[in-house]
């Protein structure tokens, strides 16, 4: 049999094949649990903050992005194989060019063009996002340690007496530019995790944190450690939880619930079990709940974390 012949024979059963694994990719592609209404989301869960969708419009925005260049670098490569390719008849080496002054020039802008808009928006939307406002509606120190989550409710609630959360000494490793926006002689109650703990309702292990809904909330994260990160997945976002360094951000929920959280940096050699839940619920619920761990005796604060380091302090007054 001549080379030729050996050849055609041993395309025909990729050919045969070809239908078939165009098939299996399809059925990869579209058998999984999303709808048509997941799909604008891009893989990203429903938001449940207010400050979500900004997200979500950050991600979708650059998958706008990643898709237009791919289209635009594929369509360049399918021309160049097709336009370009080696003719049957013609055997001799075509003219060869060592250099295109405006093409280079051109490879270089654009990248530098995509890098900078999507640079532009990210920023924007950072600072946007880590904003915090004088006097928010409530604050909780998410305290993170091996291997769960303790939260301390800054709150005046009825029945707990344990003194003022601004000269608190538990509190004493949070910066004092945050505890001027805490609230005056708030006692608060706390909740101390465990990995063997579960939300009552759904089952799902560690604690559970209560937020109001339609109420902004400041986050202010401790460890006691190592770092931890703070990860409310429907939030759409998460903060690193850093000992000796204070971390903050504020989110408004919207969407009544009970959510998973967890934590989103190898931490140690029991990093899966630091999970958590969060209840959004009304703020009349929330309030009810804070006077039943009163009730419970879990008044004042648990032990926050790491005294700041020197160069955290700096720059916190740096700040000011």
């Amino acid at each position: 049999m001549s080379p030729n012949g050996s050849d055609r024979s041993s395309r025909r059963p990729m050919r045969r094949k070809l239908p078939q694994v165009l098939t299996a990719g399809l059925i990869l592609a579209t058998a999984t649990g999303c709808t048509y209404k997941d799909f604008p989301r891009l893989g990203m869960p429903t938001p449940v903050t207010e400050e979500a969708p900004r997200i979500l419009s950050l991600w979708q925005g650059s998958w706008a992005a990643a898709l237009a260049t791919g289209v635009l670098v594929w369509g360049l490569i399918l021309w160049s194989v097709i336009f370009h390719r080696r003719s049957r008849t013609k055997v001799e080496v075509p003219p060869q060019t060592r250099y295109n002054m405006p093409i280079e020039a051109l490879y270089t802008v654009v990248p530098l063009i995509i890098v900078s808009v999507l640079f532009y928006f990210t920023a924007r939307d950072e600072s946007k996002l880590l904003a915090l406002e004088d006097k928010p509606a409530h604050t909780i120190n998410v305290v993170g340690y091996q291997w769960s989550w303790g939260f301390n409710y800054i709150e005046d609630v009825p029945g707990s007496d344990e003194g003022d959360a601004k000269t608190s000494k538990e509190l004493a490793a949070i910066p004092d530019r945050y505890k001027e926006d805490f609230p005056d002689n708030a006692g608060g109650v706390y909740v101390a995790g465990t990995p063997g703990e579960r939300n009552p309702q759904t089952g799902n292990p560690g604690p559970t944190l209560w937020l109001p809904k339609g109420e902004k909330v400041r986050f202010i994260l401790t460890s006691r450690d190592v770092i931890h990160s703070f990860w409310v997945v429907p939030f759409l976002m998460k903060q690193d939880v850093i000992p000796g360094h204070t971390n903050a951000f504020e989110v408004t929920p919207n969407k009544e619930g009970t959510f998973l959280g967890k934590c989103a940096e190898l931490c140690g050699v029991d990093h899966s079990r630091m999970l958590f839940n969060v209840k959004v619920v009304s703020p009349e619920r929330y309030q009810q709940h804070l006077r039943e761990l009163a009730d419970k005796g879990q008044t004042g604060y648990i032990p926050s974390g790491i005294e700041q380091t020197d160069p955290a302090r700096n720059a916190e007054k740096n700040q000011l």
